[in-house]
């Protein structure tokens, strides 16, 4: 059974951050996602073994136990690498603390990963007395990450996703907020025994698009306004998504000046929770092309007069 170095699956440090790691997780889930690679094996399989990698280095306690258990792979070789053949106080005579963890501790929420997962975490190495024992166990979760547009974020919607073969809808609640994680249970690993299927949790990222900007729940967007009106005042259509927005713009207007739509960002969230954001608007002053010679005479004689 090969050992699985999981920080190097993820391109990250032994020493990153819990943050990092998810960061690069998220980056790699979305370069090897199954959607993005059809029909590519070794892209799906490289997609497996990243949620494997999170599973473990994205739960603090899976990461201690594994971190700890790598520095002593060395006795696992020397036990044979027979299933039931580990040492376990051999290994825990190892350790500082005299024995942090028992066999039994080392049982987390197991599902069907590779052989080195089941073996760490999933009842490998069970004690010679559990042997034989069948236990249940719950299926891991799996992880995944999806990008949505702002207009779905104003007027909610619904997804159709694959997992594992099956198509699904997903629902995306008008209001969600970039970095939500929507939970889908019964969609993750299936369990051992018997056990209850883990869930898959989808971590959602807002893909802003079309010049827009997001700040929390607050947009902003630049919006061209043609020298005339920017003079002389007037309006100007803002595409707030959903809807349109006549801007009035005050006569003498700089370019760059801030204008802010009260409650016409990100709407608060399905159900409650939050509150609406502020629609910013900057705008920039564009100059007339193309002119006539009439025109150009027109600004020559404005110019005059200012200087």
């Amino acid at each position: 059974m090969e050992y699985k170095d999981y920080y190097k699956i993820l391109g990250v440090d032994k020493k990153a951050s819990a943050d990092e790691i998810k960061k690069a997780y998220r980056k790699l889930a979305v370069k090897y996602h199954p959607d993005k690679n059809p029909d590519d094996k070794l892209a799906e399989e490289k997609f497996k073994e990243l949620n494997e990698a999170y599973e473990v280095l994205g739960d603090a306690e899976k990461r201690k136990k594994y971190d700890e258990f790598g520095e002593n792979w060395k006795y696992y070789e020397q036990a044979g690498q027979q299933q039931g053949d580990f040492d376990w106080n051999r290994w825990r005579s190892q350790q500082s603390g005299g024995g942090q963890y028992s066999a039994e501790d080392m049982f987390g929420d197991g599902g069907q990963f590779s052989d080195f997962f089941e073996h760490l975490f999933g009842g490998g190495f069970r004690s010679r007395a559990q042997q034989g024992r069948a236990r249940t166990r719950r299926g891991g979760d799996l992880h995944a990450s999806m990008d949505i547009g702002i207009e779905e974020v104003y007027a909610g919607g619904t997804r159709q996703i694959n997992v594992n073969g099956q198509k699904l809808n997903l629902k995306i609640k008008k209001g969600m907020t970039d970095g939500q994680v929507l939970r889908l249970k019964g969609k993750g690993n299936p369990g051992m025994n018997g056990g209850e299927a883990g869930d898959l949790l989808i971590e959602v990222s807002i893909v802003p698009g079309a010049g827009f900007e997001l700040k929390g729940r607050d947009v902003y967007l630049e919006v061209p306004v043609d020298v005339y009106t920017a003079v002389l005042g007037g309006k100007v259509q803002v595409p707030v998504p959903g809807s349109a927005v006549q801007l009035t713009i005050p006569e003498g207007s700089d370019s760059g000046r801030l204008f802010r739509l009260k409650g016409k960002g990100l709407p608060e969230a399905e159900g409650g929770g939050g509150v609406p954001g502020d629609f910013y608007v900057r705008i920039r002053i564009t100059v007339p092309q193309h002119l006539t010679e009439e025109e150009k005479k027109l600004f020559r004689k404005l110019a005059k007069r200012e200087l």
